[in-house]
């Protein structure tokens, strides 16, 4: 369920959290398509809510929101809003009979306390931010398109914008330099705009390391990242679309507490 997770308690009132694909009876490992602890595919899997709702008790959460991701770079302000009235199908969006569609974009902030941002990927980058002092949490979904399209730029503008000054950003598990080859023109085309993507695969070919290049980018716009990012493709128990064609989910989570 939990691959890897920083307790507000530690983390000055900020949590932050990164899934797996192994669900409480310990399926998903080595498993296909959305096989485990998905949390997302709910067009497919009538399991996902079940899994959120484990997950918020698991971690003691309140609202879980997401959004529409569709790589590329708008940013929705969570604001009271959109959380009031809250309920847990609100995860589902319009695949519940007379909600609407989730909202369309590729990164969400907030300074509402009590309110996780998720974001849902299986080889892109889930990154998450914050400035603790300020109390602005962020959530970014940066695979190669959004990425190299600047959505983690925008996140980082919207938080400044509601008053964060000293930002923190931890990236999730994606697909790695090693593993993410992509045609040699768009390998090029990525290198010479982001030197730090620029990578190869075991045998050779032209491949691209957003992970090395997303801290870069994060480290320039004055961001203190750090990478808790095994790759997806490797690891058996993580999702990866590019390994299983119409793979599940897994999801980045930050949210402040309420009561630190």
């Amino acid at each position: 369920m939990l691959r890897f997770v920083i307790d507000p308690g530690a983390n000055h009132g900020v949590g932050v959290a990164f899934t797996d694909r192994i669900d409480a009876s310990g399926q998903g490992l080595g498993g296909t398509g959305f096989e485990g602890f998905n949390l997302g595919r709910t067009d497919e899997d009538p399991a996902v809510l079940e899994h959120v709702e484990a997950l918020r008790s698991r971690l003691g959460l309140g609202p879980v929101l997401v959004c529409h991701q569709v790589h590329g770079t708008d940013v929705w302000r969570v604001g009271p809003d959109d959380v009031e009235g809250w309920t847990a199908q609100r995860y589902l969006g319009d695949r519940v009979e007379g909600q609407s569609r989730l909202p369309i974009a590729d990164a969400m902030v907030t300074d509402l306390p009590g309110v996780a941002l998720a974001i849902r990927v299986a080889d892109c980058m889930p990154v998450m931010l914050a400035d603790p002092k300020a109390g602005v949490i962020g959530a970014a979904h940066a695979g190669r398109v959004g990425f190299l399209a600047g959505v983690l730029p925008a996140t980082v503008k919207a938080m400044r914008e509601m008053g964060a000054t000293q930002l923190y950003a931890w990236i999730g598990p994606h697909i790695c330099g090693r593993c993410y080859e992509v045609p040699a023109e768009m390998a090029e085309q990525a290198w010479a705009e982001y030197p730090a993507t620029r990578s190869f695969t075991r045998q050779g070919t032209p491949a691209l390391d957003l992970g090395a290049g997303a801290l870069a980018q994060l480290e320039s716009l004055g961001v203190t990242a750090v990478g808790l990012d095994p790759c997806t493709f490797e690891g058996q128990d993580l999702f990866s679309h590019r390994r299983d064609h119409g793979a599940g989910r897994l999801a980045g989570l930050v949210w402040r507490a309420s009561d630190v």
